[in-house]
């Protein structure tokens, strides 16, 4: 039991890593199974170029759309956008061009995986670059006149010239060099952001690991209350259904509370406040908007606040 919550206690406090993790290593066996299995490359001089291309860029953009729909912030940002009651709030520029790079750098973990292990593997790119004619000009150069009709069959081991069937192992090289330059440049890019985002935080690090936990137990309270008060709510309607009576008043959040929490968090340095709920109920002018204020700004360090399911609440996201 004790091994148990060890685990349990690892996952908790390494939820995002782990999913990260996880993601680049189920998205690196899927690439390997898909180039073992389905990849075919047709040797063709007419087809290489695109097949390659397709095979190494489409599952990639296709992951990456996927990241998008996966993510609970996406559907925070769009859910009632294009109501007119909500579309002032979807317009501002630079909240918004923030908080959509945030997403799309979440949803590029899977792609940038997908593309780095494809390099690394050598099989999408020997054929996409085999069919390129400027690439075989290049490689050609100086060697058989025949060479460039060749290249394509390359991949297919059915080139007949054996010095043109050597240029196989230079397109592999330059494959593998493009992976782990890709890689390379990720990671420094992901280091000088964190660190940028970190050097920039208005808040200390104690303060913000208390934030996350203050996060975590608000959402675990928000949803025991809204099942309880929902199973209230429903049994009376039930009850009242059957018995041909009139229910009770239950206090509920109107349509604008609802909106107004679950709008995407601002910082002001004025006031602080860990969450739009505890913006909401802090609020002095019951009819004022807590959506935007003087002062409010998106800090990206604090992206963590508007992902549902922080830790162990994954299930609060819909």
């Amino acid at each position: 039991m004790e091994k148990f919550r060890a685990v349990l206690d690892l996952h908790l406090k390494h939820h995002n890593t782990l999913g990260y993790g996880l993601v680049t290593l189920l998205t690196a066996g899927g690439e390997r199974i898909f180039s073992a299995t389905v990849f075919q490359c047709p040797c063709s001089a007419t087809w290489n170029l695109s097949y390659g291309l397709v095979f190494l860029l489409v599952p990639a953009l296709a992951l990456f759309l996927l990241g998008y729909v996966l993510s609970a912030r996406t559907w925070r940002l769009l859910t009632g956008c294009c109501n007119r009651g909500v579309c002032k709030g979807c317009r501002s520029g630079v909240r918004g061009a923030l908080v959509c790079a945030q997403l799309s750098g979440t949803a590029a973990v899977a792609p940038l995986t997908w593309v780095a292990v494809a390099l690394l593997g050598g099989t999408f790119y020997e054929c996409a670059a085999s069919g390129s004619d400027v690439l075989a000009r290049r490689l050609c150069l100086g060697l058989d006149p025949a060479c460039a009709a060749q290249l394509p069959l390359v991949p297919c081991q059915k080139a007949s010239i054996p010095n043109v069937q050597a240029l196989l192992m230079e397109l592999r090289a330059q494959s593998q060099v493009l992976g782990w330059v890709l890689i390379a440049a990720v990671i420094m890019f992901l280091l000088i952001f964190t660190s940028l985002t970190r050097c920039l935080s208005p808040v200390s690090f104690l303060q913000l690991k208390f934030w996350k936990i203050y996060l975590e137990q608000e959402q675990k309270i928000l949803k025991r209350e809204a099942t309880a008060h929902a199973t209230k709510l429903a049994e009376e309607n039930i009850k009242c259904f059957f018995e041909s009576s009139h229910p009770k008043e239950y206090n509920t959040p109107s349509m604008k509370d609802w909106q107004q929490i679950s709008s995407l968090y601002t910082f002001n340095p004025k006031d602080q406040y860990y969450s739009m709920l505890h913006k909401y109920v802090n609020r002095q002018d019951k009819n004022h908007s807590i959506r935007s204020a003087e002062g409010d700004a998106m800090i990206p360090v604090l992206g963590f606040v508007d992902t549902p399911g922080l830790n162990a609440t994954s299930d609060m996201s819909l």
